[in-house]
């Protein structure tokens, strides 16, 4: 645990990545394999349940630091991590623990059956032995909240410089459903094994936004346009006569989506599949509020499969006769995908037969012409165009040069700001976390409909929390209502009714995009101008 305190210390002291990679490195190279295991762990999001509630641990680290819990609540919001706060008011120690990191982590696990009595001996006896710093990377670990600037690229580059295995193969050895209680680092990064790769995906290869002119990236030939889909980024597996699927958030979520069964049957063995799972209700493309019914839940009944079914909308081929063509052209894969599409229509002529669909490859004479291509995109559903150049290879991660995303302008409406809570990190000791609300029809009532937290300079925050200081209406623990006065521009990427929010809407990506002192709240839009952008309302 003390090498991994001070690795952690390392990371978050600097923004340098030479410097993150070094630390990583030199880490990798001194701790205990066992450790090393659980470190890549939790770099990637593969952290043990969290085994106490946060609530009780406030509540004992007031108790240890012989203060009132109020103190303790508003030192938190001032100080905005509860890790932190936790280190700094609990009384210091001198001490190191000589305990390694898997240990601790392994003691969670057990910590998690046990009654609230044994989980408080254990959290104060650690709080007090504990230094600094340890304290706080206990806190996190234990809380489930820790997060620190470390790429998956950023760390497989340090693993690399480590052991001297290539980049690309260690992120495949990293994808995948490995478990850091029961996998050795010999398993996981030294020894290779055909038989690990069955279910394995390939490293997703990801895009870049347009920033510039999009007529900078040359001749237009040169490029297909696609639509970019918004749903869930997939990879389907047909090996050995089994299904694998896997989101691009490392997950394997083959049981989730049990309309792609009929795959093993009609794809060929040995081919891998890049594509958005998308909702497909009634026939037709729906909206991301339509998938999330189907995000999260242990089983999808019968009820649900019939309501929100989903496709595949496939856009690239990865693997095909058993063999890896990630290195083929663009226009090389597509041919073969194009191929493999019209044998599957072939021999699938039921029902079920739009359960795989083709993501259409456009081609277009003059830059003009995609722009007014992207101008139709929320008409199908799409968020946009993807640019890919046609010679190329199919890369690791986010490349700059051959794929770009070019989305659609957001959708934008005038609202006014209702609440306000305290920021994050930096921003702690400042009010930037906002609820906005629209008018109902009369115009006699805001009702609330997002929340953001992003888009304004830091001199516009430093000024919207001092105006924020001076018209609190009532203060809700760390939320405050406000004087209805400000009027803010909220821009979102889609929209859909929802039965989960007070207004019925549910927004996509909701965020500040200009603080509007030209405008009084009179002037702000209502619910049903909001309501008027969804598409099945106009």
């Amino acid at each position: 645990m003390k090498l991994f305190a001070e690795l952690i210390k390392t990371l978050d002291s600097t923004n340098k990545t030479n410097l993150k990679v070094e630390a990583l490195a030199s880490y990798f190279k001194k701790a205990e394999n066992v450790d090393k295991v659980w470190t890549i762990a939790i770099l990637s999001h593969r952290r043990p349940p969290r085994p106490i509630n946060t609530t009780v641990l406030r509540s004992w680290a007031a108790e240890l630091a012989n203060i009132p819990l109020w103190l303790f609540e508003e030192s938190y919001h001032i100080v905005g991590d509860l890790a932190e706060t936790i280190a700094l008011v609990v009384p210091a120690s001198n001490e190191s623990t000589q305990k390694p990191l898997s240990q601790f982590l392994k003691e969670f696990i057990t910590l998690k059956k046990k009654d609230d009595q044994e989980k408080k001996s254990y959290v104060l006896e650690n709080w007090s032995k504990l230094n600094y710093y340890e304290r706080f990377v206990f806190t996190k670990l234990i809380t489930g909240g820790f997060r620190i600037g470390v790429s998956q690229k950023l760390m497989t580059r340090a693993l690399s410089k480590a052991t001297e295995i290539d980049e690309d193969i260690l992120a495949y050895k990293l994808m995948g459903n490995w478990d850091p209680d029961t996998i050795t680092f010999e398993d996981l990064i030294l020894r290779e094994r055909p038989e690990d790769f069955l279910s394995k995906p390939y490293p997703f290869y990801l895009a870049y936004a347009i920033e510039e002119e999009v007529s900078g990236l040359g001749n237009v030939k040169e490029w297909s346009i696609e639509y970019k889909w918004d749903g869930i980024r997939a990879q389907v597996i047909i090996r050995n006569k089994e299904l694998f699927v896997w989101s691009r958030g490392e997950e394997l979520v083959t049981d989730k989506y049990p309309e792609f069964r009929q795959f093993v049957e009609e794809i060929p063995n040995g081919t891998v599949l890049d594509g958005e799972i998308l909702p497909f209700p009634e026939g037709a493309i729906g909206t991301f509020n339509d998938l999330q019914t189907r995000i999260g839940r242990k089983t999808i009944s019968k009820t649900l499969l019939a309501k929100t079914p989903v496709i595949l909308k496939v856009y690239d081929i990865l693997e095909w006769e058993e063999k890896d063509i990630r290195t083929s052209t663009y226009l090389e894969r597509r041919k073969i995908l194009e191929k493999l599409f019209l044998q599957y229509n072939n021999h699938n002529t039921g029902s079920n037969k739009n359960t795989l669909q083709l993501s259409e490859r456009i081609s277009l004479e003059t830059w003009k012409d995609v722009a007014e291509e992207r101008a139709k995109s929320r008409e199908i559903c799409s968020e946009g165009l993807m640019l890919k150049r046609n010679d190329a290879i199919y890369k690791v991660g986010r490349k700059k040069g051959d794929w770009w995303k070019w989305k659609v302008d957001p959708l934008t409406i005038d609202a006014v700001l209702t609440y306000a809570m305290r920021g994050h990190g930096r921003r702690s000791n400042l009010f930037t976390d906002y609820t906005f609300a629209l008018w109902n029809r009369e115009n006699t009532e805001l009702v609330t409909f997002a929340k953001a937290y992003s888009g304004l300079t830091d001199a516009e925050f430093k000024q919207v929390d001092s105006w924020i200081k001076k018209n609190t209406l009532e203060r809700f623990g760390p939320v405050r209502s406000v004087t209805p006065e400000l009027v803010f521009e909220i821009a979102f990427e889609g929209i859909a009714f929802s039965k989960r929010h007070k207004s019925g809407i549910a927004t996509r990506f909701p965020r500040i995009l200009r603080w509007r002192q030209d405008k009084k709240i009179e002037e702000a839009n209502t619910l049903e101008d909001l309501k008027a952008m969804i598409p099945s309302s106009k």
